[in-house]
């Protein structure tokens, strides 16, 4: 076993800019906080920036190419990936801590023991009195399998591979719904017919009591699942903690919750037996063979607007949008005709992001299942055949 203190070069937290938040700009160099880490994977959704001069006071901070992020407070604590090298330069905030490997020790094997040993580090992230945080000296005295350096390339290898087409599959998603997104500007941003959202869609609150089919597995769509890139959870009714909506494929969600970060979902249920937070709003077509139509419609940003102009609450993560009043959104009205022609062109688009979706669940499952395996030699990393990974 080894330190890992002893095998990295740097391990320190970021550090927030003078002014807080209100300090970030639009555009420059990034500013990486817990949000934009996930396991394995950069989120660049809300990610903020500085201007030069404020990044030169953080140069202590600096982020450089195959650093490893970890996020060390809050719910997501223990989360932790790889910077992508088009975010280099960038600096982190104080929620996260810069995990820089030495010559010893690969990038990516060091970003899996972190990932190996994350049970660990939830535990002593919880051993605080007030609330989850993990601090410079648990991350350097957590000890490590290291093993030569070829195997944990060999290792490393195996990984990347898998992440590698988990990322292609992400990027080529996030394309196709911005191609749909501006088609359908492109088609009806100027249309002058209009509706009230409630003369096409109903909200549907069609509520679940978990402790009435405690013995049943239900198909769980969460704000967690959502924020880890669209992936239901699928639980037992007994581990679920609270009531929840039921849910099919014809629903639209929308989530409620924060509406400045948009959280749009269109599910494809695997059974009857599928739910979804309450914090979300359940959207459900009166002609269901018009549902992309409409989910581009509520993924627009004239929408998003909309939503932020109508919510309760104080402001940031405990805002709300009130369901009621998004049905007096005004969305375009085209002819019958026009509708169904971008339902032909969108529809087998929405279907091969769900494949992409579903190959990529296949994939994560894959890599945590070798995970363990490959860091613990159970696994011979040497016959492992990369071709057939993915």
């Amino acid at each position: 076993m080894t330190r890992l203190g002893d095998v990295c070069e740097k391990i320190g937290s970021g550090a927030t800019p003078r002014g807080g938040k209100e300090a970030y700009k639009d555009a420059g160099i990034p500013i990486i906080r817990s949000q934009n880490i996930h396991d394995w994977v950069f989120q660049p959704d809300g990610l903020a920036f500085l201007d030069d001069e404020q990044a030169e006071s953080l140069s202590n901070v600096e982020v450089r190419s195959n650093d490893v992020l970890l996020n060390i407070t809050g719910d997501s604590v223990a989360r932790a990936c790889i910077v992508p090298s088009e975010r280099i330069p960038a600096r982190v905030n104080q929620h996260v801590a810069i995990v820089r490997a030495g010559k010893e020790i690969n990038p990516t094997y060091l970003l899996a023991s972190l990932q190996s040993k994350k049970t660990m580090l939830l535990s002593l992230a919880s051993s605080g009195a007030t609330r989850n945080a993990l601090t410079k000296r648990m991350i350097e005295n957590l000890d490590i399998d290291l093993p030569s350096r070829e195997i944990q390339d060999s290792i490393a290898q195996v990984l990347d591979s898998i992440q590698y087409k988990i990322t292609l599959n992400n990027r080529l998603n996030d394309y196709l719904l911005e191609l749909i997104s501006s088609v359908f500007a492109h088609r009806f941003s100027s249309n002058v017919n209009t509706t009230d959202l409630k003369n096409v869609l109903s909200i549907s609150t069609k509520a679940l009591k978990p402790q009435e089919h405690a013995s049943e597995i239900w198909e769980h769509y969460s704000i967690p699942a959502f924020d880890e890139k669209h992936r239901p959870i699928f639980e037992p009714a007994s581990e679920i903690k609270s009531n929840k909506y039921q849910i099919d494929n014809e629903c639209i969600l929308i989530s409620k919750l924060n509406p400045s970060t948009k959280r749009i979902w269109m599910p494809y249920c695997s059974s009857n037996n599928a739910v979804c937070s309450t914090e979300f709003i359940v959207y459900r077509p009166y002609l269901k063979e018009y549902k992309s139509f409409y989910y581009a419609a509520i993924d627009s940003p004239g929408f998003t607007d909309y939503l932020l102009e109508h919510v309760s609450g104080s402001t940031g993560s405990r805002q709300r949008a009130q369901p009621k009043d998004t049905l007096h959104y005004l969305m375009p009205n085209p002819s019958n005709e026009e509708i169904k022609d971008f339902c032909t062109f969108a529809d087998p688009i929405y279907r091969h992001v769900q494949i992409n979706e579903q190959q990529t669940a296949k994939l994560e499952l894959l890599r945590d299942t070798l995970l363990p395996k490959l860091m613990s030699g159970e696994i011979d990393v040497s016959k492992v055949d990369l071709t057939q990974l993915t």
